[in-house]
């Protein structure tokens, strides 16, 4: 794990905030796609990527709500807002997974930053930030597009296949159908509450970083930092309850269910990560 070697472990404590927004921005792992392309992948579409974390937090009904509705459909002024605006959250855009993550890292305090280090020692690989920030945005921007079972799966198939960047891309283009659809049959998204979202991002952890394997109160307060960090206007107590009342269904059996059964990895995974390697093997002999 990253926060295990020596160099790695000692940049954190020097400035553990600065360490997890820039390992969250550009995930070593990750490197060589963003300077030589997607390595053969076929892109999805994404949002124009000048959008932030409260985006999703918004009140629909509100009055800013209603001027970034009528802002987002001006082509022009809609544009200029995007590129000029730091929050965000205009028109009906989605919300990416990298600009989602560099304003979590952004709002993070040290504290924060901290708590999803030590998850990760906990939990291993399955438990570190990048995929735990997936499933809080699976939640935070798909919930009312996506199923709860397609998130479930999709988690469970990125704790064996460890293919963050395939889950996204799949993800995103699922999400843009979706609204696609309901778009062109005149049908809002349903309006699902912070709460909510919050026990559907906390289902998706569990299946990610556990597995069938119980949370303990260690694990449960560092999930109570780490899920207040995405969603604060929710408030920390009920945060607390909602880890609570999980722990409290595992530890009697009763969401043992929620975990789906390991699913072999689909022909274009495996086609991508062959490419991956390629990729790799090519530019380590030159």
């Amino acid at each position: 794990m990253a926060v295990t070697s020596t160099s790695t472990t000692s940049s954190f404590h020097s400035n553990p905030k600065s360490f997890f927004l820039y390992s969250l921005i550009s995930p070593p792992k990750l490197l060589h796609r963003q300077f030589h392309g997607s390595v053969g992948r076929r892109r999805h579409p994404t949002s124009t990527g000048v959008l932030s974390v409260r985006a999703y937090m918004e009140n629909p009904n509100s009055l800013s709500g209603f001027a970034n509705k009528v802002i987002g459909s001006l082509p022009v002024v809609g544009l200029i807002a995007r590129i000029l605006s730091d929050e965000g959250g205009v028109g009906s855009d989605i919300i990416d997974f990298a600009e989602f993550r560099r304003r979590v890292g952004k709002k993070c305090t040290i504290m924060d930053s901290k708590a999803f280090y030590d998850f990760q020692e906990r939990r291993g690989k399955p438990g570190e930030p990048l995929f735990v920030l997936l499933c809080c945005w699976l939640a935070a921007v798909g919930a009312g597009l996506l199923k709860s079972e397609e998130i479930l799966e999709g988690v469970a198939r990125l704790r064996i296949s460890d293919d963050i960047e395939f889950e996204e891309e799949t993800f995103l283009a699922m999400m843009n159908e979706a609204r696609e659809k309901r778009e062109k049959l005149k049908v809002a998204v349903p309006k699902i509450p912070m709460e909510v979202r919050v026990e559907k991002a906390l289902d998706a952890i569990y299946v990610c970083s556990f597995g069938r394997d119980p949370i303990e109160e260690d694990d449960e307060k560092l999930l109570v930092i780490m899920l207040s960090s995405v969603f604060p206007t929710v408030g920390q107590s009920e945060i607390q309850r909602i880890v609570k009342e999980k722990a409290v269904r595992i530890a009697e059996g009763k969401d043992i269910a929620i975990v789906p059964e390991p699913q072999p990895l689909s022909k274009e995974a495996i086609l991508a990560q062959m490419k991956d390697l390629q990729f790799l093997r090519e530019n380590s002999e030159t």
